[in-house]
């Protein structure tokens, strides 16, 4: 019985070996497409949940009034770990994690830039990142050990052990290596090569008790069985009972669970947006696209099977006379399917497999098919099974139904409806398609917006390097040497890079302040020459410049926001009183796009000399070509900070970075509208195929009564024109509302114009006409003769 099943459908599929591949592949793509973005949902929906004690632990979170809006951030005091141990019995323990840090590695001769954390001395022991060698209890107890990943370990050291071993940091201090832990999973927010322990940061002097200082991430354990609301409620008014200023603004703090950091940590007013920017937005709008592409590759099967199902109707009727039940040709019909699945299933996998490099780079993942995971398997079987049970359903129970008297009579055709389940699918397809065309083009088209917004800032060969080594003791004679050899115009210091914001704080004074005035000011810092340097647009005053002017180490400079604010009437010469330091005002500047760019600017102050600082910037010579200019700049950092490599970085590179999410977003909508456009149309070209072969001796008999080729393949192609123009009024409302919501998330945003809609639908057209019109050329021009020789 098996054997005959098989045979029986491996006949049919060989029969008709053209609609055959059309299904598969068809179905092949449709997987792969599926496959592929599964993978990555279960990445995303994955992060950081491989914790042991996953269910206990929770991340630290402020929430406070700024700017008349109740706002959530994830930065704290590093006072409040200890605090959290002390004061709340639930807490079993707190750990904090500093920013990523970059230290220079130094083993002999070998020199390497490394990236890592400066963590707790509990960290190893509340996250789960298992340990190759080492204690998690004990390797970093010390000031000046360090734990290394496996990956770090083998770059530094090949295959010796590197237990024990010493490695010179920033070229001053000395580390043992007293653990090598598993290189991290690539779905974890703690990406690190190394880790080193707390009590370093402490010895260098950077740690502090001041409750005003949110710069460090704080994680929280509690207890077993310990409640959470109790804690949550405990945790909520900390702040106020250690900080005055905190208590007068109604500070609250609460704890958040990690299993909701990484896709719902997105907040307006206070609470969770869940329709805003948060990832599990994305995840959704995946999850339905991977449905409906497979969706879509399955109705192809189901059209092309029912459109030609007069095929097999007078195999049906045989088999029903000869005993056989309708639920036995169910079984065949969708066993024949799953048969079609398991084939295209195989080739889906090959398609996944070379297409998954091109997709990680894409998205900026790493993702892998699990080969030694049983589960991928099962999961797998599954998955082609479904696929073959979706597709093969309707086609079954439609051709199980053929009456054996109407079928071996030849009676059993249907008149032609206005609504059939194959023009409803074909409309769904096509739907599904211009939705996705629309949404491509308004995606690029808000892009280009942004991009097309003036920074306010001169990009052009402006180059930035970090202060590391030597170059801040060395910064005047680097600046000189790179000013004298004519490598660079200008050159300015700053607090951080042009294209980020580093630093902000609110409590300012000033004249005239609004005493429930609660602004948040972004800070910025330079040591003259900034705007030289970066083409800033003064509309007031004048730069900062110790040297003409030395009471400039503690000038200021305000930008437009900053003024709106203050509400000068003449604001130079104005004071501004910040951590208890008087700061006057020099200068006025045009808004500079700091961070993103479909945001309005925010409120910056630009500190003078008597700040802090981490970069360089420097303005190359136009009068030089770029590559002269580097060579030059590099001499000069070698010569005056040999140990380190000369790690520049463009401005303009990186200010396009900050397009990227979005994108990724346009090409990854660009991508899933082609695979659905070219699945649809694979569709379309095996119905064509076969309308035409259904209709050839009607075309033949209008060509013989003097029908022209031009009206013979109008007549094939209006009806799957009339199908597409459905599409088009269907997929309008639906794109325009979901692209209106999208660009709600941005302040800077384009206007949606109807003409995106009448592009969207003239491309739909153009392409179902050309998948069609090669059919229906063809078939009006053949010759009638051919057709006609029966009759």
């Amino acid at each position: 019985m098996l054997k005959n099943f098989f045979k029986v459908a491996f006949r049919n599929l060989w029969r008709s070996k053209g609609f055959s591949a059309i299904n598969i592949v068809g179905l092949a793509i449709g997987m792969a497409s599926a496959i592929i973005i599964l993978l990555w949902i279960q990445n995303e929906v994955s992060y950081d949940q491989f914790h042991e004690k996953k269910d206990r632990i929770y991340e630290a979170w402020n929430r406070s009034h700024f700017d008349g809006k109740l706002m959530c951030w994830s930065t704290t005091p590093k006072v409040l770990a200890r605090t959290l141990e002390k004061d709340l019995p639930e807490v079993e323990q707190a750990v904090r994690v500093q920013w990523p840090n970059n230290y220079l590695f130094s083993i002999g001769d070998k020199r390497l830039t490394v990236e890592g954390r400066i963590v707790d001395s509990n960290f190893l022991q509340v996250f789960t990142f298992p340990l190759i060698k080492g204690n998690p209890k004990t390797v970093l107890n010390e000031p000046h050990s360090i734990v290394l990943t496996e990956k770090l370990a083998h770059k530094l050291f090949g295959n010796e052990d590197a237990m024990g071993k010493v490695i010179k940091l920033d070229n001053s201090d000395n580390f043992k290596v007293t653990g090598i832990v598993q290189d991290p999973p690539n779905n974890t927010r703690f990406d690190f090569e190394y880790l080193l322990p707390w009590s370093y940061l402490r010895e260098r002097g950077e740690d502090d008790n001041y409750w005003g200082n949110n710069s460090t991430k704080t994680y929280v354990l509690l207890k077993p069985h310990a409640s959470f609301a109790s804690a949550q409620e405990k945790v909520k008014t900390l702040k106020q009972h250690y900080d005055d200023e905190a208590k007068k603004d109604n500070w609250q703090m609460f704890l958040y669970p990690i299993n909701r950091w990484h896709l719902y940590s997105d907040f307006a007013n206070g609470v969770e947006n869940g329709n805003g920017n948060a990832r599990i937005t994305f995840v959704k709008l995946f999850g339905i696209v991977a449905s409906f592409i497979l969706l879509i590759a399955c109705i192809n099967f189901m059209n092309l099977s029912t459109a030609r199902s007069e095929k097999r109707a007078k195999e049906v009727g045989i088999r029903k006379v000869v005993g056989a039940r309708k639920t036995s040709l169910i079984s065949q019909f969708i066993g024949e399917s799953i048969l079609l699945s398991f084939i295209a299933g195989i080739i889906a996998i090959i398609i996944v497999q070379l297409s998954m490099s091109g997709f990680n780079e894409l998205t900026g993942k790493k993702l892998f098919i699990p080969y030694s995971n049983p589960y991928f398997w099962l999961s797998a079987l599954a998955f082609v099974v479904f696929t073959g049970f979706l597709a093969g359903s309707y086609p079954a129970f439609f051709l199980s139904s053929f009456q054996p008297v109407k079928v071996l009579k030849g009676t059993f055709k249907k008149a032609h409806a206005l609504i059939t389940p194959r023009k409803v699918l074909v409309v769904l397809q096509f739907t599904f398609a211009v939705i996705l065309i629309i949404c491509t083009i308004i995606v690029k088209q808000q892009i280009d917006y942004a991009k097309d917004r003036a920074s306010g800032y001169n990009k052009n060969n402006l180059i930035y390097h970090f202060i590391t080594g030597d170059i801040g003791k060395n910064y005047m004679l680097i600046r000189n040497d790179l000013l004298t050899s004519g490598a660079a115009s200008s050159v300015t210091k700053t607090s951080a890079p042009l294209t980020q914001s580093w630093s902000d704080g609110w409590g300012q004074e000033w004249e005239g302040k609004d005493p429930n005035d609660r602004t948040d000011f972004k800070r910025y810092n330079e040591d003259g020459g900034l705007g030289k340097t970066a083409g800033l647009q003064f509309v007031m005053g004048r730069d900062i410049d110790v040297q003409q002017y030395p009471t400039d180490s503690l000038a200021m400079i305000l930008n437009e926001s900053s003024l709106k604010i203050m509400k000068f009437k003449n604001p130079i010469g104005q004071i501004v009183k910040d951590n208890g330091q008087q700061w006057h005002v020099v200068g006025v500047i045009k808004d500079f796009i700091l961070e993103s760019p479909y945001d309005p600017t925010s409120p910056m102050l630009i500190y003078g000399p008597k700040a802090w600082f981490n970069v360089i910037h420097i303005k190359l010579n136009d009068k030089n070509s770029t590559a002269q200019n580097l060579k030059t700049a590099e001499a000069i950092f070698k010569k005056y900070n040999p140990e380190y490599p000369f790690e520049y970085k463009f401005t303009d590179e990186e200010y396009a970075r900050k397009f990227e999410d979005e994108k990724r977003t346009g090409t990854l909508a660009g991508l899933f509208a082609g695979l659905t456009i070219f699945i649809s149309c694979l569709g379309l070209f095996g119905l064509a195929t076969y309308m035409a072969e259904a209709r050839i001796k009607e075309i033949g008999v209008r060509k013989v009564l003097g029908a022209s080729v031009t009206s013979v393949t109008a007549l094939l192609s209006k009806d799957f024109v009339k199908l597409v123009l459905v599409s088009i009024f269907i997929a309008t409302p639906i794109a325009w509302f979901a692209m209106h919501k999208w660009l709600q998330n941005y302040s800077y945003r384009i206007n949606i114009s109807w003409a995106v809609f009448v592009s969207a639908g003239l491309l739909a057209i153009v392409i179902a006409l050309l998948t069609v019109s090669y059919q229906s050329i063809k078939a009006a021009l053949a010759n009638p003769s051919k057709s006609l020789r029966s009759e």
